[in-house]
């Protein structure tokens, strides 16, 4: 007989977006490892990949909606493609620009989902973009380029450490939810040190959400909405990455984990 007995304490299902990409010709879905186990190791959850999948199967055999209604969270992931702008009203990328519109098709329409069934929000680097387009807002396509910014793109490296080491401070909105966090945390909560592996970032900021976290240059590093009926948030920063050994990254994990705790007991009737 199929076991049957429900689980008590069920732990959180939290969707960790992935994208499709081509692997030696043929196409695979994927999610960097680090977000999936930034899961589990930050609070016990228990992570899905969520497949970049609505502009190929549409509506009918992948309802978004559906999906969302059975998580307890979701993590936009980062990625090498950018977000197209003809989804914030710019011009069209250049030709040698990585893109993913099959998973702009799924992640964006998910962002909307995700506020209208109150479901916690994480969005890291690509995430915290498509949070902003999805709601509104545009994008900087080419931030390197724009006059007056520093160069954010991740170093040439391959070892791990060196393209994720912390490279500049961010000032942290006073009074606001990051500034909070920090100050629960015990750090200082005026300024943060956190990794740049970006091209793009938020140039106009959606109605709704608000700025946490600003770097040096005027580029927006870190966002909530305070009106949204949960947890919601984006940062630029890859706060994934060794979350454990960053006194802020941990503390922004555990109030995402505990939305996502919540959740999970409303949604199981515990």
């Amino acid at each position: 007989m199929p076991h049957t007995n429900k689980i008590r304490n069920p732990r959180p299902l939290i969707g960790v977006s992935g994208e499709l990409k081509d692997f030696n010709g043929f196409d695979v879905q994927s999610a960097g490892h680090k977000y999936v186990y930034s899961v589990v190791e930050a609070f016990g959850g228990m992570p899905v990949i969520l497949p970049s999948f609505s502009q190929i199967a549409g509506d009918d055999l992948y309802s978004i909606n559906e999906l969302i209604e059975r998580l307890d969270g979701i993590i936009l992931t980062g990625g090498r493609a950018n977000i197209e702008p003809q989804h914030y009203g710019g011009a069209p990328f250049r030709p040698e620009t990585y893109r993913d519109p099959v998973r702009d098709s799924t992640t964006l329409p998910m962002v909307k989902a995700a506020i209208q069934q109150a479901v916690p929000l994480l969005g890291i680097c690509r995430g915290i973009q498509e949070i902003n387009v999805a709601l509104g807002g545009t994008l900087y396509p080419y931030l390197w380029e724009v006059e007056g910014k520093h160069d954010h793109r991740m170093p040439r490296t391959d070892i791990m450490e060196e393209r994720f080491a912390l490279r500049h401070t961010v000032k942290l909105t006073p009074g606001g939810y990051f500034a909070n966090i920090a100050n629960k945390a015990g750090i200082n909560g005026k300024s943060i040190m956190v990794n740049s592996l970006h091209g793009q970032a938020v140039d106009k900021l959606a109605k709704g959400l608000v700025i946490e976290a600003l770097s040096d240059d005027g580029v927006i590093e870190g966002i909530s909405m305070p009106s949204a009926k949960n947890f919601l948030v984006g940062v630029q920063w890859h706060a994934e990455f060794r979350l454990l050994g960053h006194t802020f990254n941990r503390e922004l994990y555990a109030e995402f984990g505990a939305s996502a705790k919540a959740r999970a007991k409303n949604r199981n009737n515990i």
